[in-house]
């Protein structure tokens, strides 16, 4: 009897555009990628990229996760969509990592670590660590690292063990040699995929990209998305010719 790798047939896609001050232009353009996106895909989106950090208008960015998460809902039908959204729970605003997969939000945690450069501090409060965990969707293992979350290396071992680490950024220019170093050796030491999305806003990287279980690192360049078929099969192979207990 013929059998199937886990996550068979899908692709993995990492999104690049720009969020614009009108946020439901940018909720069509996310919607408009995710439907131009094949069935079975895995499809990763820039931090916070229907609304930006806009601490000016935050009342109003945070009312319009209810509108973007019924149509990511929708649109989420065979498709797995992974982005952020800043969400207010008891009187305190939360930057929530969501997993969408078949009309329903099936995993969502709040980012753990605030970029206090960026001030985020003064607006948000913190998540926890602990909620950082491994979480299988439609037979793959997927983990989620927020931006600046990516810099801390206890939740790399967290992570241990999934076949795909989704990294959600919106990231620094200033600071584009740390995310491409940092995302290429995270699939590296953890031997999966890991699907890096970034801002093609001015002050962000534009680093979008997908690395391999072994290394292999290709950018978005100037793409809105960036599609690479997944393959489990590499990330068992991978971890046998080079086993350092990752099971």
């Amino acid at each position: 009897m013929m059998t199937t790798s886990k996550g068979s047939g899908y692709k993995l896609c990492s999104l690049l555009f720009e969020t614009t001050k009108n946020y439901n232009t940018n909720l069509q353009t996310l919607l408009a990628l995710v439907e131009k996106a094949p069935e079975k895909s895995l499809i990763v989106a820039p931090e916070v990229a229907i609304t930006g950090f806009d601490y000016e208008n935050l009342d109003k960015a945070v009312e319009f996760f209810k509108v973007a998460e019924e149509e990511l809902k929708k649109a989420s039908y065979k498709k797995i969509i992974i982005l952020t959204m800043l969400e207010k729970r008891e009187g305190n605003v939360f930057n929530f990592a969501k997993i969408f997969f078949n009309g329903e939000v099936v995993y969502e945690r709040a980012k753990a670590k605030l970029f206090r450069f960026g001030e985020e501090h003064k607006y948000m409060s913190e998540g926890d660590g602990e909620d950082i965990k491994i979480v299988e969707v439609d037979g793959i293992k997927i983990g989620i690292l927020i931006c600046f979350e990516l810099r801390f290396k206890e939740f790399w071992q967290k992570l241990e063990g999934c076949d795909v680490i989704a990294v959600p950024s919106w990231w620094g220019v200033l600071r584009v040699e740390h995310f491409m170093v940092m995302t290429r050796a995270l699939a590296i030491i953890n031997q999966c995929y890991v699907i890096a999305s970034d801002s093609q806003n001015e002050e962000c990287t534009k680093m979008s990209g997908i690395i391999t279980p072994h290394g292999k690192d290709v950018r978005n360049e100037n793409k809105a998305c960036l599609e690479l078929k997944y393959n489990e099969k590499e990330i068992v192979k991978m971890r046998r010719y080079m086993d350092v207990g990752i099971g």
